[in-house]
């Protein structure tokens, strides 16, 4: 559902049709938490399952993201550092993958993704709301790209040595 709702969640950030964008945005975030649950709870989760659910959440966090970039909802180094974040942990969990290890995600994790949507859905809305002369939004991307980072960096570190084997 989140991989498919990438194309027109980009369609209506760009046709500027903020409540559609923000609408099918926050439907496709909550898929995040209600695939995991019930994949929990009917105890079927997979390798391949986690798989796409991660690459599935990167896709949609960075399709919204260089939307809003394009219609100037977000700042690039914001965009650049979580998309650059995304991908460089899509490669480690391949390449720890391809040592035969796997690498777990962590509960700092998925508060960074819970971060990132409420963010994305923010800018999408963009309050009128102005703190110390940027928008709500900004400083929530602010403080999302921080602990995108900081995430980023606990899961290198916990990934040395399945890296070295």
């Amino acid at each position: 559902m989140r991989i498919v709702a990438c194309p027109p969640i980009l369609a209506l950030l760009l046709g500027h049709d903020w409540s559609a964008a923000a609408a099918v945005f926050a439907i496709a975030a909550a898929t995040d938490f209600l695939d995991g649950r019930l994949a929990r709870h009917w105890q079927i989760t997979t390798k391949l399952g986690a798989f796409l659910d991660t690459t599935a959440d990167k896709l949609l966090v960075s399709t919204a993201l260089v939307g809003l970039l394009a219609v100037h909802r977000a700042s690039a180094w914001v965009v650049f550092v979580i998309v650059a974040r995304e991908f460089t942990i899509l490669g480690l969990r391949a390449a720890v993958a391809a040592g035969g290890a796997e690498l777990q995600t962590s509960l700092f994790g998925k508060w960074k993704a819970t971060l990132q949507f409420v963010a994305i859905a923010v800018a999408i809305l963009r309050p009128q709301l102005l703190i110390a002369g940027a928008y709500l939004d900004q400083w929530l991307m602010v403080v999302a790209a921080a602990v995108t980072v900081w995430s980023g960096i606990e899961y290198l570190r916990g990934s040395v040595d399945a890296l070295r084997s």
